[in-house]
């Protein structure tokens, strides 16, 4: 699927979110949309934990 179609896709369901849950249901599922993408990207691999815990720690810089 391409970038454009799943960003389309991705708008319809925050937008219906908003129009049957109000703004809190809208915050509610875009958030837990954010932390499905995380979650997949880390079992995909495309997220290293060790050098992010590394940045959030300290002990490396992030550039």
């Amino acid at each position: 699927m391409k970038n454009t179609m799943i960003g389309a896709l991705v708008g319809i369901v925050l937008a219906w979110a908003a129009l049957n849950h109000g703004i809190g249901g809208f915050l509610l599922m875009a958030l837990f949309m954010g932390v499905g993408a995380l979650i997949g990207r880390l079992l995909d691999g495309r997220i290293d934990v060790r050098s992010l815990r590394d940045a959030f720690t300290g002990r490396r810089s992030s550039s």
